[in-house]
């Protein structure tokens, strides 16, 4: 008998194209040597290649061949008889096509999907914004654990890259608002079809521009289904308090925008200007959640928090992962203190 939740443990990964060497595929084996003749690899394969998300929104090309040749080898090995299935599944994969994009199927705890269109490389167009990070997916996690952080409440998020984090916490958390921002065109572009992607609607005419209206004013009751989505062009350098101050975020979220010196400091300039209107009305909460690559680099960006009088602290880490299915020892969450 196959461990309960064994093929759905596949099926997470595989829809969101994590790294084959994640897979539990020692407990494969280990069921399919004591159980030759178990449906285990049939349920495998309809939980992944042939599943309806699978087919409508497929991982690349070479990610669900390499899946499906290491899935043959470890049933080959059994010496069981051979599962037509699998051999057919591999036969209309090796007919297609490279794919130029592909898409990754993110499941939230109550089997809704997130999915998203990226681009195969890390760095396409000069931007690394249009691939989905592992602190996104940390924050996201973080996120949908702590809902009421969020619940009709507008928030604002930095270099949202291509919009995982944001789509995430708009199913789960009940914002009343969400404001997604970057900076680069292509980025902008994708993260404005990924919403769409997603059944969600964006506000006419605030793709590409940042506004000066505050979201979510003339709306007198929040609407947990269909929260208001704005996306803007947003320069931290160049972005002035006042337009930072119209938005009017209750809480401020970023992924991933640690890794240099010199956006480290646009960064910090930007959240003194959204501070400067704290007289008048409650700051915003940020957090930030970032992958520690370099140690210096995550070490300065502390001292420069530290220089500019922003108070933070570390978010312990949740014990369970919804997203994540690799060890992840290093990516933290700070809070923030404005």
């Amino acid at each position: 008998m196959a461990e309960p939740g064994l093929a759905t443990r596949f099926q997470h990964r595989f829809l969101a194209a994590r790294q084959l060497r994640s897979f539990p595929w020692p407990e494969l084996e280990q069921n399919l040597r004591t159980s030759p003749d178990s449906p285990l690899l049939l349920d495998i394969l309809r939980k992944t290649i042939l599943h309806p998300l699978c087919v409508k929104y497929p991982p690349p090309t070479k990610y669900r061949r390499c899946f499906l040749t290491e899935l043959i080898k470890k049933h080959e090995s059994t010496g069981a008889e051979p599962l037509d299935e699998l051999y057919d599944a591999l036969a209309d994969i090796l007919n297609e096509e490279e794919s130029t994009c592909c898409y990754k199927n993110y499941l939230l705890p109550a089997g809704e999907p997130v999915t998203l269109s990226e681009s195969p490389a890390i760095i396409t167009g000069g931007t690394t914004g249009l691939v989905t990070w592992d602190a996104a997916l940390q924050l996201a996690e973080w996120a949908t654990q702590n809902s009421a952080v969020f619940r009709d409440r507008t928030v604002l998020e930095l270099g949202s890259g291509i919009g995982f984090t944001g789509i995430a916490i708009c199913k789960t958390c009940s914002p009343k608002a969400y404001i997604f921002s970057d900076c680069h065109p292509c980025v902008l572009q994708q993260l404005t079809e990924n919403i769409r992607l997603n059944g969600f609607a964006v506000e006419p005419k605030t793709a590409h521009r940042l506004q000066t209206e505050p979201p979510g004013r003339e709306a007198d009751a929040p609407n947990y289904q269909n929260p208001k989505l704005i996306v803007a062009e947003l320069d931290w350098g160049s972005v002035t308090e006042k337009q930072l101050s119209d938005l009017r975020p209750d809480v401020i979220i970023a992924a991933d925008v640690v890794y240099d010196p010199e956006i480290i400091l646009a960064l910090i300039g930007m959240l003194q200007k959204l501070s400067a209107f704290r007289a008048d009305r409650k700051p915003p909460e940020v957090y930030i959640a970032s992958t520690i690559r370099n140690p210096d680099t995550y070490h300065l960006f502390q001292a420069e928090l530290d220089k500019a009088g922003i108070g933070w602290q570390n978010i312990p880490a949740q014990s369970n992962s919804i997203f994540l299915y690799d060890a992840q020892p290093n990516i933290t969450i700070l809070q923030l203190f404005i």
